[in-house]
């Protein structure tokens, strides 16, 4: 029974996992192909100022962040790994 529960928690995990992933490669998808379009719609209708600096930068460290948060890379220790621990020490603590 509980390496049932141990397979099924583990196949959620996984499953978790793939999604976030596909979530970011989407994101970084729609980032590739939307930014050359910004680029070129700002040099070709208003070619004395780069606005289009403002989008790159901040949907660039958008994509960033997501990308810290998918593969479990976190600042200051505070993460996933921080809250599966956290997890693992109440859970022990009830045994």
């Amino acid at each position: 029974m509980e390496t049932d529960f141990l397979t099924e928690q583990r196949y959620y995990k996984a499953q978790k996992k793939v999604k976030e992933i596909k979530g970011f490669y989407t994101h970084l998808t729609i980032y590739c192909l939307i930014i050359p379009i910004i680029i070129f719609i700002n040099l070709k209708y208003v070619p004395h100022f780069h606005w289009f600096w403002f989008s790159v930068l901040g949907w660039g460290f958008g994509l960033f962040f997501h990308w810290l948060g998918v593969f479990g890379f976190n600042l200051l220790g505070f993460g996933k790994n921080w809250e599966e621990r956290k997890i693992k020490e109440f859970m022990n603590e009830k045994n």
